[in-house]
């Protein structure tokens, strides 16, 4: 059985066929964008799943997605995409109750997707040098429901270097990944793991070049290729678009 909703709780209004809705579980009338207002309230102690009717059409009301929250980010900066957002999370060993540090909050949807893979036990601490991009990380993570896992803290990484300890996973969305890895070493908890989201061959090869001269054990770098699939009754076949190269990953763990 799920849990009831709570008053101020994050969810999602869905309608078969349509777009998913992000917004937030609330007593009265609410503005949603530009297309009216919504009331919630007889929602508030019900389980998820009731029918709400808005614009003249029945919707669900249901907790949301990973994928109904990085839709939502309103963007700044380039995100990185789902695909990659989630392998990285693979990559630097993230999990439930983890502590995570994340350089390069960017738009948010990277820390979106490490706040929900810590869960509710976790920490993540993201750092960015622009404050405007910080702030538009800030509500993008408080409109996905997930701000009181997360610290924001504007710091310039390359500079000043990461100012926490004994974390479990560092992340790194840098034009200049390489210049950190020495501090992310030093946050790191043995064990550890330092993943790092590239554009260029010639970053990656400068990061991976610099994991090893800094002992980093287990390097690997990989990349990862999205293809859809048009499927027809005896006509399946690729989709003519596909999301080709957005990043390079790699990753390293600190071992000694």
């Amino acid at each position: 059985m799920s849990e009831p909703w709570r008053e101020g709780e994050v969810a999602v209004l869905k309608r078969s066929g349509a777009p998913s809705v992000l917004l937030r579980v609330l007593s009265g009338a609410q503005p949603i964008g530009v297309d009216g207002v919504i009331d919630l309230s007889n929602q508030i102690g019900r389980e998820p799943g009731g029918e709400v009717v808005w614009l003249g059409s029945e919707h669900r009301l249901l907790r949301p997605s990973l994928s109904d929250q990085i839709a939502s980010v309103r963007r700044g900066a380039q995100i990185v995409t789902p695909k990659d957002a989630v392998y990285l999370a693979y990559l630097a060993g993230v999990q439930p109750g983890g502590r995570v540090a994340e350089a390069g909050a960017g738009s948010g949807a990277l820390t979106i997707a490490l706040a929900t893979a810590v869960g509710p036990g976790g920490r993540v601490t993201t750092y960015e040098r622009r404050a405007d991009f910080l702030e538009a990380a800030r509500q993008n993570v408080r409109r996905a429901g997930l701000d009181d896992r997360v610290t924001f803290r504007e710091r310039d990484v390359v500079r000043d270097g990461l100012d926490v300890e004994d974390v479990g996973s560092v992340l790194l969305d840098l034009p200049e990944p390489w210049e950190v890895l020495a501090s992310a070493r030093g946050a790191l908890a043995f064990g550890g793991w330092v993943a790092t989201y590239t554009p260029t061959y010639n970053q990656l090869e400068r990061t991976v070049r610099t994991l090893r001269t800094l002992r980093y054990d287990e390097v690997r770098a990989v990349e990862l290729i999205e293809r859809s699939l048009h499927v027809g009754e005896g006509g399946t076949r690729p989709d003519f678009d596909m999301l080709g190269h957005t990043g390079f990953l790699a990753c390293g763990r600190k071992v000694d």
